[in-house]
């Protein structure tokens, strides 16, 4: 798309406003968005014809429309994170990185569905109802953010931001067949993200090809003084890592598969397109080694100890005090505010934000701390000198993304430890910091899966040299793109 703006072929508005009419024929099926922007997303597209016909042009994705996962302030755009208790709120600033979109010159669409508050696997607890995968719209796309990676499965826009933190990114990556990239923690602002886990939370690319993701990810990377955790670091060259992997070559390059994260509880078909992928890498001149790491296998309950009580804490701060929901309990003819607090966030929070809120203050709490959130940050520190010592021997690590392909809705709804399971694969990036992408690895049983690349703190660029390689390889035996083999959504052009 770039390339036919820079030749002159199509214009930005035409660009954006085929997106807006794909949005309009296929979004009542796929409920990916929760907002629409059309009048901005056009006019933004308009000032970027005028700087394009001026010849100042501001990036190389300048006048490319993209959407935004609605856990990102947009400054006069609703941003109410999948929940009730944020309806309507219209944050008066912008996200460092949708500033660093607007800047660039990316129409934005609008703002796409998420489990409530990022709390979920599947997209199933948004407060405003489920998205659908677009291979199969009884199946879940993956979550959080299920509604950035089915908004780009489905066509309807042809980049997206995602959050992952505990694989967000990369989970709905792998059962949408799109590119899902978790950056370094640190490596792309957290400015503007409404917090869920501040130690875990990442902002990153969520695209169709491995080349969109280095191209964005270099538009959005990149440190900010308004963040804390911001590392002040240039990026790497993440485009020509790509140029590099697309052609093939990884002599050199040592690839470590992790014990623990293959095998028992991952779905056969699952196993069979990682298999493939890796050999794909040894043909490619890559080094293939087995790596232990044994801390691995806390990294599920280390997550699930270490997370809701940050969010405990973050969430906090909807109180009916200040802005978002205010709800006044029956019966109370003089509330005081703990009342008007305690009925506004009893309305307001689904179920599962309410799990994690408990769960996170009861390990939080005096004669706790020590046995359940102390505990697991000292196992944290075990699986990060796991990595340091599987770096020491590879140069990335490798495994299956999720566990099995897209699951039906509702099928684990009620089983919340069933749907943590979905995260197995991602969370240990996460609790290290370290960066991972997750490529389209084939069809199992129909439907996509994903292979997910490791690399060392800071060095992302690998992500994008080894899922390059295996993307021309795999796409090159398919015969295109994997998405070029999406069914169509039934009654859409």
């Amino acid at each position: 798309m770039a390339a036919a703006l820079a030749d002159g072929t199509t214009t930005s508005v035409a660009l954006t406003q085929a997106h807006l009419d794909r949005i309009a024929a296929v979004d009542g099926a796929v409920h990916a968005f929760l907002h629409v922007d059309a009048e901005g997303a056009l006019a933004a597209a308009a000032r970027s014809d005028e700087r394009r016909a001026e010849g100042a042009t501001a990036s190389p994705l300048d006048g490319v429309p993209i959407a935004v996962k609605d856990v990102l302030a947009t400054e006069g755009l609703p941003t109410t994170c999948g929940s009730r208790i944020l309806e309507g709120w219209i944050p008066p600033y912008d996200a460092t990185v949708v500033t660093r979109l607007r800047a660039a010159g990316l129409p934005i669409l609008g703002k796409t569905n998420m489990d409530e508050f990022a709390m979920g696997s599947s997209t199933e607890h948004s407060a405003y109802g489920p998205t659908h995968n677009p291979w199969d719209l009884d199946r879940i796309p993956g979550g959080s953010g299920g509604g950035s990676a089915a908004a780009v499965a489905a066509f309807e826009a042809p980049l997206a931001l995602g959050t992952d933190t505990g694989g967000s990114i990369r989970q709905p990556g792998a059962v949408t067949g799109t590119v899902g990239v978790k950056p370094t923690y640190g490596g792309v602002s957290r400015y503007g993200l409404v917090a869920m886990a501040n130690s875990l939370d990442q902002v990153g690319p969520v695209t169709r090809t491995v080349m969109d993701a280095a191209l964005l990810h270099e538009l959005i990377g990149g440190h900010d003084p308004r963040d804390s955790t911001s590392v002040d670091q240039p990026l790497p060259d993440l485009v020509g890592a790509a140029r590099r992997g697309a052609e093939g070559d990884m002599s050199g390059v040592r690839v470590g598969v992790i014990r623990e994260l293959t095998g028992e509880g991952y779905q056969d078909g699952v196993l069979a397109r990682f298999e493939e992928a890796a050999d794909v890498l040894v043909a490619a001149g890559a080094e293939l080694v087995e790596v232990s790491c044994p801390s691995f296998v806390h990294a599920l309950a280390t997550y699930y100890l270490i997370m809701p009580c940050e969010a405990s804490s973050n969430l906090a701060k909807f109180d009916a005090m200040r802005y978002g929901l205010r709800v006044l309990p029956e019966g109370v003819d003089s509330p005081s505010a703990e009342d008007v607090m305690r009925a506004t966030r009893d309305a307001g929070f689904g179920d599962e934000v309410k799990r994690r809120i408990i769960l996170g203050t009861y390990a939080l709490s005096s004669g706790y701390y020590d046995a359940y959130y102390g505990k697991a940050q000292k196992v944290r520190t075990l699986i990060q000198r796991d990595f340091a010592a599987a770096f020491e021997q590879v140069d990335v690590l490798i495994s299956p993304t999720s566990p099995t392909t897209a699951f039906k809705l509702g099928e684990k709804l009620d089983d919340p430890l069933a749907m943590y399971l979905n995260d197995l694969a991602t969370i240990p990036a996460n609790l290290a910091g370290v960066p991972g992408i997750s490529v389209p690895s084939g069809l199992a049983d129909g439907l996509p899966a994903g292979i997910q690349v490791l690399a060392p703190a800071l060095a992302d660029d690998r992500l994008y040299r080894v899922g390059a390689a295996l993307e021309a390889e795999l796409t090159g035996r398919w015969g295109g793109p994997l998405l070029d083999r999406a069914p169509a959504l039934e009654g859409t052009p």
